[in-house]
C-alpha cells in the first residue's frame, strides 16, 4: 500500500517541478527569483512614452545616445505609496537583462522625464552593476525591450544603489499593480 502511495505521489512532484521551473523561465523569477513574487498582480495600468515612437526604441536612448526615455503612466490603484520602474530585455542572451530600476517613485507621479528621474526617487544597479540607466546596443533590430511599471504597497526601504536583485525582489513583494509597453530597438 505504501509503494502504491509512492506512486501515485510522484507524479505530482514532476508536476510541481515543471511549474517551478516553467514560472522561473516565464519571467517572474527574475534575476534568480525571488521566492514570494506575486504571481497574481493585476495588469491594469496603462504606460506609454510621447518618444518611442511607433513602439521603437530609437538611437538617442540606445548606446548611440545615452539617455534615458521619458515615460509615462496612469492607473495606479488606491493604496500605491510608492512606484517603480523596471526596464529588461528578457530574450537577451543573459536573461533577463535589467538596464533600469527606478523605485521609490512618488504616487502621485505620473512619468519620467526625458533623460531623468522623478525627485526623491532612487536608482538600484542595472546588469553591469553600475547605478542608473544602462542603453541598449542592440546586435540586431529585434530584441524587445520592456518597460514595466508597478504599483507598490509601501515605499522600499533600501539605498541607492541596491543591487538589481535586492532592488527586483522587494519590488516583486509590494507589488499590487502594474503595466507594460514593450518596444523593439531600432538599429
Amino acid at each position: 500500500m505504501s509503494r502504491l502511495r509512492a506512486v501515485i505521489r510522484w507524479p505530482g512532484r514532476h508536476a510541481a517541478a515543471g511549474l517551478a521551473v516553467a514560472i522561473l523561465l516565464s519571467g517572474c523569477g527574475l534575476i534568480g527569483g525571488p521566492r514570494t513574487v506575486q504571481l497574481d498582480v493585476p495588469n491594469t495600468m496603462t504606460v506609454t512614452s510621447p518618444v518611442l515612437t511607433q513602439d521603437r526604441l530609437g538611437p538617442p536612448y540606445t548606446c548611440r545616445g545615452g539617455k534615458s526615455p521619458a515615460i509615462r503612466w496612469s492607473g495606479a490603484p488606491p493604496g500605491t505609496k510608492a512606484l517603480a520602474l523596471v526596464m529588461d530585455d528578457s530574450a537577451a542572451p543573459v536573461t533577463p537583462y535589467i538596464y533600469w530600476i527606478v523605485f521609490n517613485i512618488g504616487p502621485q507621479t505620473t512619468d519620467i522625464p526625458d533623460g531623468q528621474i522623478p525627485p526623491g526617487a532612487l536608482q538600484a544597479t542595472n546588469s553591469t552593476g553600475r547605478t542608473g540607466y544602462d542603453p541598449p546596443c542592440p546586435a540586431n533590430a529585434g530584441h524587445q525591450y520592456r518597460f514595466t511599471v508597478y504599483a507598490l504597497s509601501s515605499v522600499l526601504h533600501l539605498p541607492a544603489d541596491a543591487s538589481a536583485k535586492t532592488a527586483w525582489q522587494a519590488i516583486a513583494q509590494t507589488a499590487i499593480a502594474r503595466g507594460r509597453l514593450s518596444v523593439t530597438a531600432r538599429a
